[in-house]
C-alpha cells in the first residue's frame, strides 16, 4: 500500500535535508517487543521540533512574548515494517508544502540501512496567541522552509 501523500518514493526519499536519530527505548515497546503503534507520533513531535529549531523557527515561538505559535491540525502515519526494541532509526522531515499560515510536513523513518520503516505527514498552522486565528508566514518565515511549493492561498 503507497500512502496518497508520496508520489514517486525514491522521488520523495530522497528530498529529505535533515533527520534526527531515535532509539527504540523498551518502555516505548509491547509485550512483543514491538514499537507501541502510537510511539511513532512522538518521534514526529521530536523530529519536527527539531527541524523547527534547524530552520530557526523554534525560537520566535519559544518566546514568551512572541506573538504567534505553531499548532498540529492533522497527522497520520503509515506503517511499512516491523520496528523493535532498542532499534536504531532516523526521524526525516521536511516542509512538503507551504500555505499561507500553514505547512505541511512529511516524515520519513529510516533504519541504518537506510530502509523505510514508516512514514508520515501532518499539516501545522502558525496562529496569533492573542486571536487563536491563523496567522501568515512572513516573508523570513518562509525563506527559512527555504525551496517548498506553496499551496493555493
Amino acid at each position: 500500500m503507497k500512502a496518497q501523500y508520496i508520489g514517486d518514493f525514491d522521488e520523495w526519499k530522497a528530498g529529505f535535508r535533515f533527520s534526527t536519530p531515535v532509539t527504540v527505548r523498551f518502555s516505548e515497546t509491547d509485550m512483543y517487543g514491538h514499537l507501541n503503534n502510537t510511539v511513532n507520533f512522538a518521534y514526529f513531535e521530536y523530529a519536527r521540533i527539531e527541524y523547527l529549531k534547524h530552520i530557526g523557527l523554534m525560537n520566535d515561538w519559544l518566546d514568551p512574548d512572541g506573538e504567534n505559535i505553531p499548532v498540529v491540525a492533522d497527522l497520520q502515519c503509515d506503517y511499512l515494517k516491523q520496528v523493535f526494541f532498542d532499534q536504531a532509526i532516523d526521524i526525516h522531515v521536511k516542509a512538503a508544502k507551504l500555505g499561507g499560515s500553514s505547512v505541511d510536513i512529511h516524515y520519513l523513518a529510516t533504519d541504518k540501512k537506510g530502509e523505510a520503516l514508516f512514514t508520515g505527514r501532518g499539516t501545522m498552522v502558525q496562529i496569533s496567541r492573542k486571536t487563536g486565528k491563523s496567522a501568515p508566514w512572513t516573508e523570513a518565515d518562509r525563506a527559512a522552509f527555504g525551496p517548498v511549493p506553496s499551496a493555493a492561498r
